[in-house]
């Protein structure tokens, strides 16, 4: 049996498991939230030390959340918006059903 055979069987029977849905959807939360702070960060020119200092946060905080390890309360992403100068949307919107 291929590698590749063997990982797809894994990856089914995982992704079969109760919860586990849940668990890769957080997880793709926790990655594009780190991604879009990265982005900002980096977009002004920045080390995750410099915004650590100005969210009132350390800098393995920093690390741990744009590397998707970690999903923040709404005050922390308030912070983290307010010290890149951007402002947090959050919003609920129906998903499109698939026809």
């Amino acid at each position: 049996m291929s590698d590749e055979r063997d990982w797809a069987e894994l990856r089914d029977r995982r992704m079969a498991e109760p919860g586990a849905a849940e668990a890769y959807e957080a997880a793709r939360l926790a990655f594009e939230l780190g991604k879009a702070v990265r982005d900002l960060r980096e977009g002004c020119g920045w080390t995750q030390a410099q915004l650590a200092e100005v969210a009132r946060m350390t800098q393995p905080a920093i690390a741990r959340f744009e590397a998707g390890g970690t999903v923040p309360t709404l005050p922390v992403l308030d912070r983290l918006a307010h010290a890149l100068g951007a402002e947090l949307v959050v919003r609920l919107t129906p998903r499109s059903s698939a026809a």
